[in-house]
C-alpha cells in the first residue's frame, strides 16, 4: 500500500470517526430525549406527536439536529421557611417539600425551555400560593390538627392540575414543619393558655354545679328516708303502748290490789337506784304504805296476790 493510499484511509477513517461521533448518541435508562432539527422539535409522521426517545443507541443529523436529554426520575423540591398567614392573622414558617416528575417532555421544553431551576421556581410559587388559600380559610388550631392533611391533600391536586401545562406531574407534597415567628410565639401561647384555663374552669363549674345537685338530691333522701323511719317508729311505738296499756288493763282487772304492789315496787326500784339516793317526804305519805304494814299483812298481801296470779 502506497503512502497515498495510506494517508487517504486514514483521513476517511477519522472522518467516519467524526461523523458517527456528530450523529450516534446513547439515551440512559433514566433519560428521555428530543432532538430539536435547527432548533424545532421533531414531529412522529405517523402519530403526528414530538418524537421522544427511549433508551438506547440514537442517530441523529450531524450539524442540523441537537439532542436535549432530560431525566426521567422523581425529583425533590424543597421549600422552606415560608410564612404563611391564618384566618386569625396569624403568620407560620412552614417548611415543606414536594416531588415532581417529567410527564410530557415536549411540552416541558416547549414551556419551560428544559430549565429545571425556572421548573422549579413556578412549582414553589404554585405551591406556596395554594398553601396561603388554605391556611387563609383556617384557623389555627385546625392547620396544626390532622386537619393538614387535607389540606395538603388540596394544594397537591390543585398544584397537579397547573404543573401540567408545564408538562410535569406533582406526584406528592408534604409539610415538613409548622412554627411560629419568635415575635408572636408567647402571646399565642398566653391565648392557647388562657383558653385552656377557661375551659377548665367551665368543667370545674359544671362539676360543682352537679356536686350540689347530687348533694341536695342525697339530703332530700335523707330527710325523706328519715320521716318515714321517725314515722314508722311512732306507729310501732304507738301499738306497744297500746299492747303494754291493755296488758296493763288486764291485770288491774284481774287482782287490782297485786297490779298496785308491782307498780309501787317498779317505783321503789327506780327512785332507790343510787346508793346515795334520798328521798325527802312526809312518813306517812303513800309512796310508803307497804313498808307502814305489819309483817303478816304484808306477807298475807304477797301470798293472795300469788295465788291470784296463778
Amino acid at each position: 500500500m502506497s503512502g497515498k493510499t495510506k494517508t487517504f484511509t486514514l483521513i476517511f477513517l477519522a472522518f467516519f470517526v467524526l461523523f458517527a461521533g456528530m450523529s450516534l448518541f446513547i439515551v440512559e435508562e433514566t433519560e428521555r430525549a428530543i432532538v430539536l432539527r435547527l432548533g424545532t422539535i421533531i414531529i412522529d409522521p405517523e402519530t403526528k406527536e414530538a418524537g421522544v426517545l427511549m433508551p438506547g443507541l440514537r442517530a441523529k443529523l450531524p450539524l442540523i439536529d441537537s439532542v436535549r436529554l432530560f431525566d426521567k426520575r422523581i425529583q425533590s423540591l424543597d421549600i422552606s421557611s415560608s410564612r404563611i398567614p391564618t384566618q386569625e392573622k396569624k403568620e407560620l414558617i412552614v417548611d415543606l417539600y414536594a416531588k415532581w416528575r417529567i410527564q410530557d417532555f415536549s411540552k416541558f421544553y416547549n414551556t419551560t425551555g428544559g430549565n429545571t431551576k425556572r421548573t422549579e421556581q413556578l412549582l414553589q410559587e404554585k405551591i406556596v400560593d395554594g398553601l396561603r388559600g388554605e391556611f387563609g380559610r383556617r384557623k389555627l388550631n385546625d392547620v396544626v390538627s390532622q386537619d393538614r392533611n387535607s389540606v395538603m391533600e388540596k394544594i397537591r391536586s390543585d398544584a397537579n392540575k397547573a404543573a401540567k401545562t408545564l408538562g410535569v406531574e406533582v406526584v406528592d407534597a408534604r409539610i415538613v414543619r409548622i412554627d411560629l415567628p419568635k415575635e408572636v410565639s408567647e402571646s399565642v401561647f398566653n391565648l392557647m393558655r388562657t383558653e385552656r384555663q377557661r375551659v377548665a374552669s367551665e368543667h370545674r363549674a359544671q362539676g360543682h354545679s352537679r356536686a350540689e345537685a347530687i348533694r341536695a338530691d342525697a339530703d332530700a333522701k335523707v330527710i325523706v328516708i328519715g320521716a318515714q323511719a321517725e314515722s314508722l317508729a311512732n306507729q310501732v311505738r304507738g301499738e306497744g303502748d297500746a299492747t303494754a296499756s291493755k296488758t296493763y288493763a288486764d291485770i288491774y282487772g284481774k287482782d287490782p290490789e297485786f297490779y298496785s304492789f308491782y307498780r309501787s315496787l317498779e317505783a321503789y326500784r327506780e327512785t332507790f337506784k343510787g346508793n346515795n339516793d334520798m328521798l325527802v317526804i312526809k312518813p306517812d305519805d303513800a309512796f310508803f304504805k307497804y313498808f307502814r304494814r305489819n309483817n303478816a299483812q304484808a306477807s298475807q298481801a304477797v301470798t293472795q296476790a300469788a295465788n291470784n296470779k296463778s
